[in-house]
Order: C-alpha cells, then structure tokens, then sequence
C-alpha cells in the first residue's frame, strides 16, 4: 500500500501548489496517456508547456513551443519544437528579470540543464525537470507514470482506477477538482479523499509578490526545502 495517492498532468516548471501536492503525497501518477489539454480554439497552449513568471514586475507567460497535434492525442505524445529557440529566450528571460535574487546562482545551477536537456518530448522533459526540483526541495515521493499502469473509464472514474492500482488508501483532490469530480466515488470504492487546500504564502516581500508563479521564481527567492518553508508559516 502506497497510502495518499496525488494525480496530476506533467506540468511544464509548474507552480509552488504543484510540489506541496507531491509533498504530501506517498505517490503522485503523471497523466500522460489522457488527451493533451487544449485552450480556446484549437491551440496548443496549456499547463504542459507554459507558465507564469515575473517579467517586468508582472506576471507573464512563457511557453515551450510544441509540434501541432490531432485534436485527442495523449500528452506522452507532445513533441517539442526546437526550430524556435526558445531555450536560449527563455534563460535570457531568466537572467534579464531575476539577476538581483538572493537565490539566482543556485537557482540558475539547478534550472539552466534542465531547460538545456536535449529531450523533444514535452512529457519527458517535464517529467525530469519536476523529478529534480522536487529533489532539490527535499522531496522524496514515488514517481509513476499512468501508462506504466492498468486503468479504465474517464475523469473521476479514472482517477479511482488509477488510485486503485498503484495500492492506495486515498485520493489527495487539487484545489481546482470542484464542478467536475465526482467526491462520492472514492467512498463507493473504499478510498479516503483528501483536500489539498493549499494557501500561497508570500515567500519574498509582499508588496512585490505575486501568487502562482512557476516555481522557479520561489527557487529564485527562497528555495527552502519545503519542510523548512512550512515550518517557518
């Protein structure tokens, strides 16, 4: 039995949220045979392949270009496009907006591989990138990928079989789950559920700070092990 069983999508440098979720969990399962994640008509942006960083004092996107796909192809799928040179931008973007951070040195050693590693899948590059800051952060769940895994059916259906496979007691529910999943269903099947209910605190000064980030900007300013960081709020 693995115990708290966390499920989410291999995000792309995905918020502080993201890892308190691994913290807390004894597993967390990357989707990466569920459809990839369209947003509005038809693009390829979404959660996998961009997030928000300070830029100019604001929050702004910044995305890893991706090789169009048929509508309903699985994340694992996702192909990076490096004919646009987004790696080196995006390390540009990083020195340009963050040079003055107490953390930026140890940040930039942690991050600058992991931007450069010449990987052209989108799931496996997140994938390795969320493995090492969670290490970095002094977090040591089990890692499993959904296609590793025996499952069926689809949304909250889905979730209970994967739950159920990997051996676990429990469902750890995002922030975000409400309106589509289907609470009811892990009692049906003998799973606990339990509430991330995860509340950013402001890790820099709080005039200047600004709530879900990528993680890199906490990496930037803080970077505690997250242990640390809850002890001290």
């Amino acid at each position: 039995m693995v115990g708290l069983v966390a499920i989410h999508q291999p995000n792309f440098f995905p918020w502080l949220g993201y890892f308190e979720k691994i913290r807390r969990a004894d597993a967390l399962i990357f989707l990466d045979a569920v459809a990839y994640p369209r947003a509005g008509s038809g693009g390829m942006g979404s959660w996998c392949n961009r997030v928000r960083l300070a830029v100019q004092g604001e929050a702004r996107w910044v995305t890893c270009p991706l090789h169009r796909m048929a509508l309903g192809c699985p994340i694992g799928d996702a192909q990076i496009d490096d004919s646009q040179p987004w790696r080196g931008k995006l390390l540009r973007t990083l020195e340009a907006n963050y040079r003055k951070a107490p953390q930026f040195v140890s940040c930039m050693t942690l991050i600058e591989p992991l931007i450069l590693e010449a990987e052209g899948n989108l799931a496996n590059f997140n994938i390795r990138a969320i493995k090492a800051i969670a290490g970095h952060l002094g977090l040591s769940t089990q890692f499993v990928l959904q296609s590793s895994l025996r499952y069926s059916g689809k949304a909250t259906d889905l979730l209970v079989s994967l739950v159920k496979d990997v051996g676990g007691s429990a469902y750890l529910s995002g922030d975000g789950a409400a309106g589509y999943q289907r609470d009811d269903l892990f009692a049906e099947n003998g799973l606990g559920l339990v509430k991330l209910n995860f509340v950013q605190q402001p890790y820099r000064e709080p005039s200047r700070f600004i709530p879900g980030l990528s993680v890199i900007d906490y990496l930037m300013w803080d970077g505690r092990p997250l242990a640390e960081l809850r002890e001290v709020a």
